[in-house]
């Protein structure tokens, strides 16, 4: 056993998402419906969570299996406090070579510069609208949309590399600010990634006639600012990319239900008390943090690392668009985007 693992359908490890709570200040209808996640709900403790220093190890031994980019996600990842600590630690690991993090920006505008400076490469930003009720109708939050524009701006200030902004696109409700959402994201130099409204997790109410096609995406906002394809970047990548004929930056669309990407993803999600999951549609992972506590040594957890990625088969995407039954799936807040 060595090198880069490859699964079942020949796909490397390169990609680890990292969620180091899951817990959230916004309660998004999409992903954690106020009438679920309330003030009942049982969140996890603080001793569940994997320590910094537990998180820091599992990145190392996933890089020496050829992970290269790391993103940090929750829940909110802002809530977990210093965060600025394990950033540094994570943006030392040799091979990873682009370390990110998915937030609300709802808590971003004091904490850009301190993570810009202990190392994080990337930002994105969840904007589903720039309009106070639209906005609140998908967070479901009593904050103004300027909080989260705030962090934007402070992001930009302070220097990140690229801020790419991610909508869910929900029919009815958001799909009307498509173009709005476009021209600000120009404006600012940003790439705006518009995503199809997924069926993750079991609570969010999701059907099929909530969602708006990529095409349907692609073609609203290519009326006002005309668009033509751009290859990707490299194999696996989520985003089907575009660029604004007019010089005016890039578009993504990621249309995961109505064009499925399983068959080169690369990607692995990490959960906050340490459960390897191979898919975001996944409904169990392989617990790492017991292992972890009970004093295994790297080689142990490497090869936990690497047998479960080479066992892994998943295409839930691909098997719905088939219309196979589906199995249980984990919350979205629980493992990240």
């Amino acid at each position: 056993m060595g090198g880069t693992p490859a699964d079942r359908r020949g796909r490397p490890l390169r990609d680890l998402r990292v969620s180091v709570t899951d817990r959230c200040n916004f309660r998004c209808t999409y992903c954690m419906p106020r009438d679920v996640f309330g003030p009942g709900f049982a969140f996890l403790e603080r001793s569940e969570l994997l320590t910094f220093e537990e998180i820091e190890r599992l990145v190392r031994l996933a890089a020496g299996l050829g992970v290269r980019k790391v993103r940090l996600t929750g829940g909110e990842p802002l809530l977990r406090r210093e965060l600025e600590t394990l950033v540094a630690r994570l943006a030392a690991i040799d091979g990873v070579d682009d370390l990110a993090m998915t937030t609300n920006a709802s808590l971003l505008a004091r904490r850009a510069a301190p993570l810009r400076a202990a190392g994080l490469g990337r930002v994105t930003v969840s904007l589903d609208a720039l309009d106070d009720a639209t906005f609140r109708a998908m967070s479901d939050v009593a904050l103004p949309v300027a909080r989260v524009l705030d962090g934007i701006a402070a992001a930009s200030a302070a220097g990140f590399d690229e801020i790419k902004l991610n909508a869910v696109v929900k029919r009815g409700v958001n799909d009307g600010g498509l173009v709005d959402l476009a021209r600000f994201a120009r404006d600012g130099g940003h790439v705006l990634r518009c995503i199809e409204y997924m069926d993750v997790g079991g609570t969010n109410g999701w059907r099929l006639d909530d969602v708006v096609p990529a095409a349907e995406i692609l073609d609203r906002i290519g009326a006002v600012f005309p668009l033509e394809p751009l290859p990707p970047r490299y194999p696996g990548e989520v985003a089907t990319r575009y660029r604004y004929l007019d010089g005016g930056g890039e578009l993504g669309v990621i249309g995961s239900v109505t064009t499925p990407f399983c068959g080169d993803c690369t990607r692995a999600r990490l959960s906050a008390i340490g459960e390897l999951y191979t898919c975001l549609f996944s409904g169990s992972g392989r617990d790492l943090r017991g292992p972890l506590r009970a004093g295994a040594d790297d080689e142990e957890l490497r090869a936990l690392l690497d047998g479960t990625w080479r066992a892994r088969d998943d295409r839930y995407s691909e098997q719905r668009a088939d219309g196979t039954p589906g199995l249980a799936r984990v919350e979205m807040s629980y493992i990240g985007g």
